[in-house]
């Protein structure tokens, strides 16, 4: 177990503990995400990464020596983590590159990063005796707290999501048993209703960003990505961003290893946005506070990444800014061309958010902010399945035949198969 050095707001710096606040920092509001910080030179001592790379354990809970759970704590059953990541020597050829892999995320049991959140969550909610958990959602964070809140007897779920999350995906809640509010807004009116009816009733709120703890368990993938390509970290790392959580797990876990000298250095964080939900790039371009940010439109069919006002906002600006990395914002028509282009180069279906790691990965190139000579990394942070409808917009083939040999010849022929 990594003990809790202090809980600091990412604003004010003030430092609390973690008896003392349970979300974000009194003083500065919502916007005051907390950093969970810990006694680094104490754990240089008592943590061995090659006693890591030893371990027999294929989940987040081979790094339980950096995650802040009690050493006896009961951990949910499912195995969440040490996803794949595979080297892509054809993607890093459309790319131009020099060397590229994809890290699938979507193997996770809920088919997505967010499970690693989630995984915490829901482990810290036992420690505590909390049997009602809640989180806000367009669909992922909600089908992870749900999946793994079902794995644990007597832990129910609360979900609130936009009625206009995909269906497949509001279907994953109700299989799994979770109570689902439809609420008729957006992901951001349904976030701060989450948020007020958890304070209200005593519920702890997974909430992205509010909670956290979300950042601790999305760090582990940060981890992953570095022990699987041997302690040696990609140049860049490209991941697409709407609250803002996961990019802050991705640069929170680079930097504890930089702390403990695992890494020499922390990668440059590219991060990619809808144009139609881009209050990140916004921000980043004009130079503006994440504290100072205001709501702006949210409108994209990626709706993993659809957030008006990212509630992760400070974290997330720090990750690109600290790293010499970039926002870009791309069409949703590169995100929806960019699924079945990553999936020919690489075997793995993405869903849209994901495939826009791709597509932000171009765009980056074009302008610079990723080179020719650079090793780079995407993190596909979801499985295609989640919106096949998407996938779907994507392609078009399939040629009719009458049963009989003649006619398949006939049909290989046109696609010069024969």
């Amino acid at each position: 177990m990594a003990t809790i050095q202090e809980l600091k707001c990412v604003i004010c710096g003030k430092s609390y503990q973690p008896p003392e606040v349970m979300y974000t920092c009194p003083v500065c509001g919502e916007a005051g995400t907390l950093d969970v910080l810990y006694d680094y030179d104490a754990l240089k001592n008592t943590v061995d990464r090659d006693e890591i790379s030893r371990s027999q354990l294929t989940s987040v809970w081979r790094y339980k020596s950096l995650i802040p759970v009690a050493p006896d704590a009961a951990i949910p059953p499912l195995t969440v983590g040490w996803t794949p990541t595979y080297e892509t020597p054809r993607l890093a050829e459309r790319l131009g590159v020099r060397k590229a892999w994809v890290k699938d995320e979507g193997r996770n049991p809920t088919g997505s990063l967010k499970d690693r959140a989630s995984v915490l969550v829901i482990t810290r909610a036992m420690e505590q005796g909390i049997q009602i958990v809640s989180t806000a959602s367009t669909g992922n964070a909600a089908a992870a707290l749900a999946g793994i809140a079902a794995s644990v007897p007597d832990m129910k779920t609360i979900i609130f999501v936009p009625a206009t999350a995909p269906e497949a995906k509001i279907a994953q809640l109700l299989v799994y048993g979770a109570s689902v509010i439809l609420v008729e807004a957006s992901y951001d009116v349904a976030f701060d209703l989450c948020m007020e009816i958890c304070i209200e009733q005593g519920w702890y709120c997974r909430n992205t960003g509010v909670n956290p703890f979300t950042t601790e368990g999305k760090k582990t993938v940060s981890l992953e990505i570095a022990e699987q390509l041997h302690w040696h970290v990609p140049d860049v790392v490209v991941v697409s961003v709407g609250d803002g959580s996961i990019i802050s797990g991705v640069y929170k876990g680079f930097y504890d290893m930089l702390q403990l000298g695992w890494i020499q250095r922390i990668p440059r964080i590219i991060g990619v946005q809808s144009s139609g939900s881009m209050a990140l790039v916004h921000a980043w371009e004009n130079h503006i506070a994440g504290q100072d940010m205001t709501p702006m439109p949210a409108e994209t069919l990626a709706d993993s990444i659809s957030a008006g006002l990212p509630r992760d906002r400070v974290k997330a600006l720090r990750a690109v800014r600290e790293t010499d990395g970039a926002y870009v914002a791309v069409d949703d028509s590169a995100i929806i061309a960019a699924i079945p282009e990553v999936a020919r180069l690489t075997g793995v279906f993405a869903e849209p958010a994901a495939a826009a790691a791709f597509a932000g990965a171009q765009t980056a190139l074009q302008s610079g902010r990723i080179r020719h000579d650079d090793s780079v990394l995407l993190l596909l942070t979801g499985n295609g399945l989640k919106d096949v409808r998407r996938a779907q917009q994507a392609v078009s083939g399939g040629i009719r035949v009458q049963p009989n040999l003649s006619s398949v010849r006939n049909a290989l022929t046109r696609l010069e198969l024969l």
